[in-house]
């Protein structure tokens, strides 16, 4: 076990204190971000200040913690300090252990929403809830996802591209991954997404059999006037229509079009010869997003120390090769959340190099093997009960 994790279990180590310190500047949130903090929108209590002499002092609980598989451990432990009770879980997972790896989860289609515990593969032994997603209308995911037996997934060209991946030589990383779409015949027109819930003004989307059913002008954000709707199979334009179709299975590549998008898809006609691409230039072999970098080389990212909500976050240890899981509850009497400074300072003290912020507040979600060999929920989701999300970053073991 490394001096850091000694730290933390022997309750010395200091960490994401109330009120503590300054941080260094912050980055700044992608274009359309959506809510900050969590998918729900909910406002979170406001961190109350604290005078400088209570600073960094907390009671901390001796922490429990077990084995989930060889490479991969779970801890929890609770601790009060001047702002109140806070719950914490995390695994920790040796990255280079043989058999141990991370992918992506999610429950079959893009649009789809499911609990954690349920969309994570047979083998995995623990898993996080991941990616922000469009919780009040199609249930896709707002950034980037591939999984490594399935592929590409979903992607916005730019805008929501923060992710947490593993590269072609197999080394996890936390960095933005640009995606790369266009249509062969027409290079200047801008592809803006690839089953993502939204389209934007003047864009035109992708969609695939992987995304599910049609949603009809959910895409669009309602709008129904000056859209087009174009589906390719086998590289040539077999429909086009003025109205967005519901509730239909995609039969090949399905492109939509707002505003001067639609006035480029008009130009087509059925037999057209059409060749749809995307890419991620980067290559991952698997990749996730969240919304904002906490830690970059060490240092912290986020400056907000005021919303406190419940929280999950992914961070990579390159002196200890592990990758850092870590859910704190909130909106509970007995856990108040952590603010964003706070959930940053955390990922430091506990050793990260680069961290994450993933979908908080009632998504927030870790699931992991007991030692009685069942998967099970280890935190309290603030909701009650485990939140339909749509996705997950599980560990794989053998």
């Amino acid at each position: 076990m490394t001096r850091r994790r000694l730290a933390l279990t022997s309750g010395l180590l200091v960490c994401a204190l109330a009120g503590s310190g300054t941080a260094v500047a912050q980055a700044p949130d992608s274009p359309g971000a959506g809510p900050r903090h969590s998918s729900d929108g909910v406002r979170g209590p406001i961190a109350p200040d604290v005078p400088a002499h209570l600073r960094g002092r907390s009671n901390r609980s001796a922490p429990s913690s077990f084995e989930v598989a060889p490479g991969v451990t779970y801890s929890s432990w609770t601790q009060t300090d001047a702002r109140g009770p806070v719950r914490g879980h995390l695994l920790t997972v040796e990255y280079d252990r043989r058999g141990v790896r991370l992918d992506y989860a999610g429950p079959g289609k893009v649009s789809k929403t499911a609990p954690v515990s349920s969309m994570v593969s047979d083998r995995a032994v623990a898993a996080v809830n991941a990616d922000f997603f469009d919780i009040g209308d199609t249930g896709a995911p707002l950034g980037l996802g591939k999984d490594r037996s399935r592929g590409f997934l979903h992607a916005p060209r730019e805008g929501w591209n923060s992710a947490f991946y593993v590269g072609p030589g197999g080394r996890p990383q936390i960095g933005t991954l640009p995606v790369v779409a266009r249509v062969k015949q027409h290079p200047r027109w801008q592809l803006t997404n690839v089953n993502s819930p939204s389209v934007p003004p003047d864009g035109i989307g992708v969609y695939t059999p992987r995304w599910g059913r049609t949603s009809g002008a959910a895409v669009t954000d309602g709008q129904t006037r000056k859209v087009r709707q174009v589906l390719v199979r086998g590289n040539r334009v077999v429909d086009v229509r003025r109205k967005l179709s519901s509730g239909e299975r995609i039969r090949g590549t399905l492109l939509i079009g707002r505003d001067r998008g639609a006035s480029r898809l008009a130009s087509l006609r059925v037999g057209d010869r059409l060749a749809v691409r995307w890419r991620i230039p980067a290559r991952p072999r698997m990749a996730i997003t969240g919304n904002r970098f906490l830690v970059q080389d060490g240092l912290m990212s986020v400056v907000d120390d005021r919303e406190m909500h419940p929280r999950t976050a992914v961070g990579i240890s390159r002196d200890t090769r592990e990758i850092l899981l870590l859910v704190i509850d909130g909106r509970q009497a007995d856990s108040r959340g952590y603010t964003m400074v706070e959930l940053a300072r955390l990922m430091i003290d506990l050793g990260a190099d680069e961290a994450l912020n993933l979908d908080g507040g009632g998504s927030s979600t870790m699931v992991a093997r007991r030692p009685d060999g069942k998967r099970r929920v280890m935190n309290t989701p603030s909701d009650g009960a485990p939140r339909h999300v749509a996705n997950a970053l599980e560990v794989i073991a053998r």
